[in-house]
């Protein structure tokens, strides 16, 4: 089989410098006017935006002739199976990994565990966000299979959202909608979205312009109800500190 795998690679190139252009255009600006880094530190700089414009070039590349490719393909032989209900774990399994995978949600956790000085350790945060992601992931098969509205979902998730709020603190609130943004990254806006659409093309039924897409939807709302449940356990560990604190001041006060 001749596989054509850099045909259509110019225009791919094209629209990532075009992407690219204002960001290194803005940064020429604040180092013109403001900045004024040193040359050895430009030049870093300038290496940095070439490693990226040939990375996003070469994934989206991969992407086009890769990711979506053999997404649609697993998920028409998945929604063929005639154990549907097999979809759900493996949902989750798939939910699980491209998150464990997800480039973004890398570089949020490290940042995470870096501002809170070690409070929220990286490896917390990716399986509270794995986890949560695996779990809509398998929700979004549920809705595939049974023809639920997604409406059933979303309403639901953002009410729940928004009354656990009021129990997590403010750290955690930032970091659960940040990371709904980030969760939904190449990883799953690639290869599982077009899994979807290749599930429901081959599901009884089911449309896949109507029921193979709203799954980054839930994606993006699995993170903020998962770091949110983990800053209440959070708050309800540091209250039980606290409370232990302050029993051994009263027993030492008692004993003095």
């Amino acid at each position: 089989m001749n596989l054509h795998i850099f045909e259509g690679f110019s225009d791919v190139l094209i629209e990532v410098l075009l992407a690219l252009a204002p960001l290194a255009a803005l940064f020429l600006i604040f180092q013109f006017f403001l900045l004024k880094v040193k040359l050895r530190k430009l030049l870093d700089i300038g290496i940095g935006f070439l490693f990226t414009f040939l990375g996003l070039s070469l994934f989206l590349q991969g992407v086009h002739v890769g990711f979506m490719p053999i997404g649609e393909l697993m998920g028409e032989k998945l929604g063929s199976l005639d154990y549907t209900w097999i979809l759900i774990p493996i949902g989750f399994v798939l939910g699980f990994v491209a998150i464990y995978a997800e480039p973004a949600v890398s570089v949020l956790i490290r940042q995470v565990e870096k501002v809170s000085g070690g409070y929220i350790p990286q490896k917390v945060l990716l399986y509270t966000l794995s986890i949560g992601v695996g779990l809509s992931i398998s929700l979004s098969m549920v809705r595939i299979i049974f023809g639920f509205s997604l409406w059933f979902f979303i309403v639901p998730g953002y009410i729940i959202a928004l009354v656990m709020v009021k129990y997590s603190s403010k750290t955690f609130t930032s970091i659960a909608f940040d990371s709904g943004g980030v969760a939904t990254g190449p990883m799953t806006a690639t290869f599982i979205l077009a899994m979807f659409v290749g599930i429901a093309s081959v599901t009884e039924g089911r449309d896949p312009l109507l029921d193979g897409f709203g799954m980054v939807a839930l994606v993006a709302l699995a993170p903020i109800l998962s770091v949110l449940t983990l800053g209440i356990l959070y708050g309800r560990k540091e209250k039980g500190q606290d409370d232990r604190e302050a029993t051994r001041s009263k027993v030492n006060r008692y004993n003095r």
